[in-house]
Parts: C-alpha cells; structure tokens; sequence
C-alpha cells in the first residue's frame, strides 16, 4: 500500500466560495470592497512589513468584530455557509477519490461551519479537517462599541486600496495614498480595536493560514506516521504559501492549483482547470507510478495542456472515465500541468491567475 497522503486546501482547489468575503459582502454595507481592503492589508503586513506575530490569512479575526457589529451569529454564520457554498465541478468525485484511496485532509484558513457545509456535502470525514475555529456568540459588544465599529467600517472604505512596488521593504516605499491607509488601519487594529471589550476575539481567534497550515501538515503526519517526502500538498493562495514551501524542501509534491503568484512562487508544481478531477487523475498517476512518473509526463517540454495532457496520461492506464470527464472545456479551462522553473514562472503565474479569476470569478479570484 502506498505512503502517499494528501494536504488540500478548500477555497480555490475544492470550493469556488471566498467565504469570508461573501460574509462581509452579505452582512456589511459595502462589505465587498471593505474585505477587499482588509485582505490587502493583510498581504502587506505579510509580504512587506513581516509584522512579528501576524501570519496570512489573520484577515479572518481582523473582520470578525465588524461581523459582529451587524449582528452576525453563529447560526448565521452556519446557514450561510450551507445556502452559499458551490463545489467547483469535479469536487465531489475528487473527494471520493481522496477518501477511498489514502489518507486525505483538508487544511483551511476559512471558518469551521463553512467546511461542516461541505463535509455534511460531501461526506468527506469531519474529523480530518483543519479550519479555523470562532464561536462569535461568545463575545460581547456593548451598543457604544457597536456604533463606533460601524464608524470604522466607513473610514475603512474610504481608504485607497493598498498597493507597494514589487520590491518593496518599508512603508517608505509605498505612495503616499497607500502610506495613509497603513497607518490609518494599524491605528485600528492595533490600538484602538484590542482597547474595546470586543478586542478579545483578536486575541482568541487563531487562523489556519500561514504556519499553522505547515504546522497542520506536521500533525496529520503525526497522526499518518508519515514523511514529508509522501506528502502531496495543494493549495492556491498566500495562505497555503508556508505549507507549500515546507512540503516542497521536505521533498514532497508541492501543487498550486490554479495559484495565484504566492502559492506558485513556493510551489514546485502548478496545475490549472475549471475541473478539479484533473487532480484526482494526477494522484492516481502518483500512486500507481510514484511522484517520479511527474517527470515524465512533462519529459518533453515541463508543461502539458489540454488534449495533449489527457492523451499523455491515457499512456499510463489510468481511468478513461475520469480522464473522458475533462474533454470539452474551453482552451482557457481545460487542464494543465507545469514543472516549475525560473524560466516560466512569470508566465504562469499570468496564466493561472486569468484561470483563477475565471473559475471564482473576479472579486475572489483577485483576492490574496
């Protein structure tokens, strides 16, 4: 029996949802553009500033007295995860597969009663996922907090969007629109928020982003007696940046689906498509051949795309149900494999960031 075990993120490889915008976007006027804001933030604090102790993905207790603030609840929260939450075609089956065939586990930056939507869905074990936990009933707010969180909410989005140069290091390098914004949410949640009673929950609230998705990795592998080499880790945005980075030194097979430039930069492998069953195919590759089978299936040129892909992977007798279920999407949809390397990096992060968008739609696909 194999050694191989999977480490899959949920929003981007399984889910088309960013479900904590759509919360905001549902419960916050204007509450699009003011997670948009507080997302940018977030990849500012980690891509430039480093902040000590702040990680990807703390957009999620950044939001939630906001949340709280429009009365949110935790029954909210779980009826809206299971009325909005939509698979990305192929989930399902990708899931079975994963459940019937080695030892799988969903690590995820978003709350848990989003993935109880989806495991209640899918049937996937509720006992091997990794979210974040939050239980927003258990915190007060007095109705002068309330009120002023309300006030921050429409100085939040009166803020430019932040934006940096690529080789950005200080808030000195940023313009003096971006600098403004910096200064005005650090004063917020740094100073002003954690002074409030309802300040508690940025202290409680620990998301699954960053290290704790590598440090998720290192516990199922506690639970697997495994070794990093076995692992194969999907994931697609910034918060699965370290867990990709830690699975691809440990010598196992790093994946960015449908990445965007973080995931692809610390991953060693990027597949893209609007149909996740392509990774299913690319497991069972892994399984019957070992990751060394990878290589070959790129020899040629380190990529493969569309039909050539599919006629390639028929040559290693894997499923001709699965592999016939990917005909017939579009030349932007269809599937891809890509050997990363510095010659085409920059190129494929063009192309899986257009696929991106086009599968979770603009709004999500643009976030971090």
């Amino acid at each position: 029996m194999s050694n191989y075990q999977v480490n899959i993120d949920c929003e981007g490889p399984l889910t088309q949802n960013d479900n904590a915008f759509e919360l905001c976007e549902a419960f916050i006027p204007n509450g699009g553009e003011f997670f948009k804001r507080i997302s940018r933030y977030d990849d500012y604090l980690v891509e430039v500033e480093k902040k000590e102790g702040y990680k990807a993905g703390d957009t999620l207790k950044l939001i939630l007295p906001f949340l709280k603030a429009y009365g949110v609840s935790s029954k909210d929260m779980q009826e809206f995860s299971k009325k909005t939450l939509c698979l990305i075609p192929g989930t399902k089956e990708l899931l079975e597969i994963l459940s019937n065939t080695l030892p799988a586990f969903i690590i995820s930056t978003s709350y848990r009663p989003y993935l109880d939507a989806l495991c209640e869905l899918t049937d996937f074990p509720k006992e091997n996922v990794y979210a974040t936990e939050v239980n927003i009933d258990s915190y007060r707010l007095s109705e002068p907090e309330r009120k002023k969180l309300k006030e921050y909410v429409d100085k939040i989005n009166s803020l430019e969007i932040i934006e940096w140069p690529e080789d950005a290091s200080f808030i000195s390098d940023l313009d003096n629109r971006s600098k403004e914004a910096v200064l005005v949410l650090d004063e917020i949640f740094w100073n002003d928020i954690p002074n409030m009673e309802i300040g508690k929950i940025l202290k409680d609230v620990n998301p699954i982003g960053g290290h704790e998705k590598a440090r998720a990795v290192e516990d199922s592998l506690v639970r697997t007696k495994n070794s990093l080499s076995n692992v194969i880790y999907i994931g697609d945005s910034i918060t699965d940046s370290e867990a990709l980075d830690l699975v691809s030194r440990g010598g196992g097979i790093a994946i960015a689906f449908n990445g965007n430039r973080y995931a692809i930069k610390k991953a060693n492998w990027a597949i893209t498509s609007g149909d996740t069953r392509i990774i299913g195919i690319i497991i069972q590759l892994i399984l019957n051949k070992g990751k060394e089978a990878l290589f070959d299936l790129v020899r040629d040129h380190g990529y493969l795309v569309g039909d050539d892909l599919l006629s390639r992977l028929k040559d290693f007798n894997l499923s001709l149900d699965l592999l016939d279920s990917l005909k017939g999407l579009s030349d932007l949809l269809a599937p891809t494999i890509t050997l990363i390397s510095s010659d085409n990096i920059n190129q494929l992060i063009e192309h899986s960031e257009k696929v991106r968008k086009t599968v979770r739609g603009v709004s999500v696909g643009t976030l971090g």
